[in-house]
């Protein structure tokens, strides 16, 4: 049995982690590069390991330090978190071959799906439906200009590694094709390592709904319903919920079998999301499968009442799937949104940085923030800019998207700017309230009512809590009761 882990990542998977450790029991040994020793995760930790400096290239990726920092610690698991190496088939096997419990699906799986084409073919063979795309062999810029008539223009280029938007673009034209072609190799040979590309057909007002799969080892996969991931800025999402508006009980049926399916054909164990295109008439198509727990799965948890982590920890330990699950017997209870709050300018999407001179964080009944991040806190650009993800549950969806917009309007957060004008603006449209929105929402929303606040009202905030500069030759008042002389006094 897991009694100490190690949790390889930061922010706020790291924090979400931890604390499910702590509550059974295990030890949560966390980790950290030079550079953010002080960083808000470490004080989640029991114990934590130093990870050497450098850029994340160096630190959190290095898969010879993550090892020799669990063996230093005397971990028995290593749990990766998402983003970094969690979907690494190569950390997979390192961690398993070190004689340690790798939290996560088998190598062959995280290898089979973490390339987008290979696990396209996959899907096919299992009977699958797939968004309609170019061939496996289909690398040179001949063949994929020939496969793009085929398809029919416009399409998406998308990196055969790839995540995240990264290295994805729409082609209208054959003119267009070779220039993208060129970029998105590029970017993908500079964020996967691997510069493979292919297309697919472009749907204009696609939605985009994913379906919680986990797996046991003793070969079970059962699905924990779906997401709805609509709302995106540059491929990526920003506002995720569950249930969908876009599907009725016979489709959720039909795309909840496929999913399993899908986990089923390349042995799943496990936390997994098999992500689905749903075009505008109801047809539903494989788009990807992520071989790790997703940002987004907190909504599942709130409407499900489970603790995902947990699973994940029991599984890799050899735990059968709940009788539940596995008779398909769980029923949600009400509507649970998720919000990301990005280090970024809120209309070009930008990533900002600074210090974090105020940090409070929203709360009441149905709410819930998991937060990599504190007061104090430095915000740079060597990471991911997410600082953290609200998290909103209630009867219905009205009930749910008001205690979002309550909840959103009270976070503090001074000193670097972020898109919360931005997810106010979402919540606030008649399309999402509709529910009837796709993934072209954020496109088509005023963003100018989600312009970010001048610089000097930030500053002028900020100097205002930090009780400002003396002002004609008067110290600053202290907001300290115990500092008074008269008044309120301890004993009075």
């Amino acid at each position: 049995m897991i009694q100490s882990l190690l949790i390889a990542n930061r922010g706020e998977i790291a924090v979400r982690v931890a604390r499910t450790a702590r509550e059974m029991g295990i030890e949560p040994v966390g980790v950290y590069a030079e550079a953010e020793a002080d960083a808000a995760h470490i004080g989640q930790m029991d114990r934590a390991m130093s990870l050497g400096s450098g850029s994340p290239l160096e630190t959190y990726l290095s898969i010879p330090k993550l090892l020799a920092a669990a063996h230093g610690a005397g971990a028995q698991a290593v749990h990766p978190g998402y983003g970094f190496l969690s979907e690494s088939a190569e950390f997979a096997c390192a961690v398993s071959e070190a004689g340690l419990i790798w939290i996560g699906p088998p190598p062959a799986a995280i290898e089979e799906m973490g390339d987008k084409v290979r696990a396209r073919r996959r899907m096919r063979e299992a009977g699958v439906p797939v968004v309609p795309g170019s061939n496996e062999s289909a690398q040179s810029d001949e063949a994929l200009a020939a496969q793009a008539v085929e398809i029919g223009f416009p399409v998406l280029v998308k990196a055969s590694a790839g995540g995240g938007g990264k290295g994805m673009s729409r082609v209208d034209s054959a003119q267009d094709l070779p220039a993208a072609l060129s970029e998105a190799r590029r970017v993908a040979r500079a964020a996967f390592g691997s510069d493979r590309v292919y297309l697919e057909r472009f749907f204009e007002r696609p939605r985009h709904v994913e379906f919680q799969i986990f797996g046991d080892r003793s070969g079970n996969v059962a699905h924990l319903f779906e997401r709805e991931c609509s709302v995106q800025r540059r491929h990526q999402k920003i506002v995720e919920e569950t249930p969908s508006l876009a599907l009725d009980p016979a489709l959720r049926g039909k795309m909840g079998l496929a999913a399993v399916e899908a986990a089923r054909a390349v042995g799943y164990v496990g936390a997994g999301t098999v992500e689905f295109l749903l075009d505008e008439q109801g047809r539903f198509y494989f788009l990807e499968m992520n071989t790790r727990l997703q940002v987004e799965h907190p909504v599942t948890e709130e409407t499900l009442g489970l603790d995902l982590v947990r699973a994940q920890i029991e599984v890799a330990q050899g735990v059968l799937l709940p009788e539940a699950w596995r008779r398909g017997s769980l029923a949600p209870r009400g509507h649970a949104i998720e919000l990301r709050l990005y280090a970024e300018d809120p209309v070009s999407f930008l990533p900002r940085t600074g210090r974090l001179l105020a940090w409070e964080e929203p709360s009441g009944p149905g709410v819930r923030v998991d937060a990599g991040v504190q007061e104090g806190s430095t915000i740079g650009l060597d990471y991911d800019p997410l600082l953290a993800k609200l998290v909103v549950s209630a009867p219905d969806r009205p009930a749910a998207i008001a205690r979002a917009r309550r909840a959103l309007a009270e976070w503090v957060v001074l000193g670097v700017e972020t898109n919360a004008p931005l997810l106010d603006v979402v919540l606030a449209s008649e399309e999402f309230a509709s529910g009837r929105y796709a993934t072209d929402l954020v496109s088509r929303l005023p963003l100018a009512a989600a312009a970010p606040i001048p610089d000097a009202v930030w500053i002028a905030a900020a100097l205002e809590l930090s009780h400002g500069s003396p002002r004609g030759g008067e110290a600053p008042r202290s907001l300290e009761p115990w500092d008074e002389t008269s008044g309120w006094r301890p004993g009075s």
